[in-house]
């Protein structure tokens, strides 16, 4: 399973977000599960760096970052996916650009906790909730 996980969902975990934060720590362990595979758009990186370091300072926020690097992969940023990002005409380029670099990494899911944010997305969204609840049926 691709998972593709949007900046709210791991800033929930980073910032220790209530009443969001269970269930994004979960869905973030999952990407280290067998036949799991996590995936993060490029400019989510530097987002969270300037987020976190707020709260953690810039030395911390480095040494999360360099840490989620070890368990996800980054989704390449280019022109291509920027131009395909912005003529989808969502009123939130940022939002667009997550949908279609979840697209380019060929995700199952993407995982955010504004599902609504993602309108006529190609690939499923789901809150961490609902992908919990997925997979429980799974089992």
């Amino acid at each position: 399973m691709r998972l593709f996980i949007d900046v709210n969902v791991i800033l929930d975990v980073l910032t220790d977000r209530e009443p969001w934060f269970q269930d994004s720590a979960a869905v973030l362990s999952l990407v280290d599960a067998p036949g799991v595979k996590g995936f993060i758009a490029a400019h989510t990186v530097t987002t969270l760096f300037y987020l976190t370091s707020k709260h953690l300072g810039p030395r911390q926020a480095a040494a999360v970052l360099l840490d989620l690097l070890d368990h996800v992969t980054v989704s390449p940023l280019d022109q291509d996916l920027l131009l395909r990002a912005l003529s989808l005409g969502w009123e939130d380029v940022e939002d667009a650009v997550q949908g279609i670099s979840a697209q380019k990494a060929q995700a199952d899911y993407l995982v955010t906790r504004n599902p609504s944010d993602f309108p006529s997305s190609a690939v499923s969204v789901v809150t961490p909730k609902q992908l919990l609840a997925i997979l429980a049926t799974k089992d």
